[in-house]
């Protein structure tokens, strides 16, 4: 069963609890039941479930920091998220429910922090959809920026965090030590030590026995490639 039937049909937003299993409740009322999956553990069918709904809801509150949302900031949620046609109006009834919510984001995103590890590896994969979603008109505003950088505290990460993900999205995003968090002068030997544990962490299968869902996966493989990239710009660089 794919995380959107998990979502509307026989999974736990009763076993997720808190606003984010509300706002799934809102939606699917009786249809919630407990969760039946045999393939995978119930702990993470209930982490897939709530990073799923948690997505919508930042997604949604993230496209209203600015104060207002914009047709391209939905479509590139919808071009980062792997939706059948037929869960369309379901995925459109939460990110209303979340975007008129009088509940704050911080809610929301600590939710998040307490289902998954800290500074892991798919909360920072989900700061990753929010710059895009931010950034996909065309710029990303102040506003924007002070959510960002809110939700990246609550998610556990610091300030050089904040750095080495927003540096994706500046002019120079192509530069390789930025992508990889270390400084021009570091020992290539450190370097390749951090281009090892940032690429064991990013696998796809890590991320999804972390509680990602194959979904997002299957969207979201630019970061490995970019990670592989620049230790081998580095590599040549440092030659």
């Amino acid at each position: 069963m794919n995380i959107w039937g998990k979502l509307i049909g026989s999974t736990g937003g009763f076993a997720l609890g808190g606003p984010l299993g509300g706002l799934l409740g809102m939606i699917a009322g009786h249809a919630i039941d407990k969760i039946k999956n045999k393939k995978q553990p119930e702990q993470i069918v209930i982490k897939q479930v709530g990073f799923t709904i948690g997505v919508i809801a930042l997604s949604a509150k993230m496209a209203k920091a600015d104060g207002k949302v914009t047709r391209e900031e939905i479509i590139s949620f919808k071009r980062q998220v792997k939706v059948p046609q037929k869960e369309i109006n379901n995925l459109g009834k939460i990110w209303n429910l979340a975007k008129k919510s009088t509940a704050g984001y911080e809610i929301y995103a600590t939710q998040l922090a307490d289902l998954f590890e800290p500074k892991s590896q798919v909360l920072e994969q989900l700061i990753f959809v929010l710059f895009n979603i931010a950034i996909s008109d065309g710029k990303i505003t102040n506003e924007e920026i002070d959510y960002l950088k809110r939700v990246n505290k609550i998610f556990g990460f610091d300030k050089n965090d904040f750095k080495r993900i927003n540096s994706h999205y500046e002019t120079n995003a192509n530069d390789p030590y930025k992508t990889l968090g270390v400084e021009p002068h570091t020992d290539l030997k450190e370097i390749k030590k951090k281009w090892i544990k940032m690429s064991r962490e990013i696998h796809p299968d890590k991320l999804l026995a972390s509680g990602m869902p194959e979904e997002f996966i299957s969207k979201n493989t630019t970061k490995l490639q970019d990670i592989n990239n620049a230790w081998e710009k580095i590599k040549k660089l440092k030659k």
